[in-house]
């Protein structure tokens, strides 16, 4: 008997895909519903201005948002932002159709930043620091304009791990992305939605939705980037050590400011032993040969002590 498999049968084929994209949408949904509510980015009344540059992420963003719009707890309105940078042969028309067809109020904020960038940065060099600078304020300010109590960026949780290591290689700072920020304006707060999704489930989500990509032309060809090194280096981990991104980003939840060196995080200075806390090590380790408390390690304190 001939066996049949599901590549043999179309109708088969496109129900275990179908199938497939369920999952996906699920896990998607899961993960930024989870991350709403851990960093209550959304509340009732919230009017989110959602901010698409035509890339995957910020298409996905939108996606989700509205299908959670519809079974959130909360009542919160949606807005798409996206700003016309005047590259050249940026395709003015595909935003806009495309929000149309899906009925969400949008607005299109055309600001040249793009000559500003290429005037001051030399050829060569790095754009993204400076055209991120620059879109970030005119947002800033158009979000004030339309009363938007909430500005949602795409970022996913790779942004976020390859972040926390530009600024630890490059920088001499142990940050990232947080979920939730106040603007350095302190009137405007930021979230991230997508802070806890794989860009690869957002890739595979794109593609299967067809959205209407929109290349930048601008930084998108710059292979020397600092943040595709680092990119390359932790898939590179990844695929040695499976599940290792999923370790980071948990270490980014779960950080202890004491095993730290930051004093403005932990009171170094201050730190001084209680009588509590010293019975409570003599309790606790009685039995430990090795710990502080014994008898073994106070001798070869008081020896150091006395040299």
């Amino acid at each position: 008997m001939t066996k049949v498999h599901a590549t043999d049968n179309p109708d088969a084929a496109t129900r275990k895909e179908r199938l497939e994209f369920n999952k996906l949408q699920k896990r998607l949904r899961r993960h930024v519903g989870r991350a709403i509510a851990d960093f209550e980015m959304i509340s009732e009344g919230d009017r989110v201005m959602v901010c698409l540059s035509g890339g995957k992420d910020s298409y996905g963003m939108l996606d989700i948002l509205l299908g959670l719009q519809k079974t959130a707890p909360v009542n919160f309105e949606l807005i798409a932002v996206n700003m016309d940078q005047k590259q050249p042969g940026f395709p003015e028309h595909v935003l806009p159709a495309y929000l149309e067809s899906l009925g969400v109020p949008y607005h299109i904020v055309e600001k040249d930043t793009y000559s500003i960038v290429k005037e001051i940065i030399p050829e060569g060099k790095t754009t993204c620091g400076l055209c991120s600078r620059l879109r970030r304020g005119t947002l800033y300010s158009f979000a004030d304009e339309i009363g938007a109590t909430k500005i949602a960026l795409g970022h996913h949780r790779d942004d976020i791990i390859e972040t926390l290591f530009l600024n630890l290689f490059y920088g001499g700072k142990l940050k990232a992305m947080p979920p939730k920020l106040l603007a350095d304006n302190g009137r405007n707060v930021l979230i991230r939605p997508m802070a806890y999704c794989k860009e690869k489930d957002l890739e595979r989500y794109s593609q299967t939705k067809e959205f209407p990509i929109i290349p930048c032309n601008l930084c998108g060809s710059q292979e020397n980037l600092q943040r595709q090194v680092i990119k390359e280096m932790l898939q590179g981990w990844e695929k040695s050590h499976p599940g290792r991104l999923e370790t980071i980003f948990s270490a980014i939840s779960n950080v202890a400011p004491s095993q730290l060196a930051d004093r403005s995080l932990f009171d170094f200075i201050g730190l001084t032993p209680s009588e509590k806390t010293l019975e409570s090590f003599s309790t606790d380790n009685d039995d430990d040969q090795t710990a502080v408390g014994s008898p073994d390690v106070a001798q070869y304190i008081n020896a150091i002590h006395v040299q």
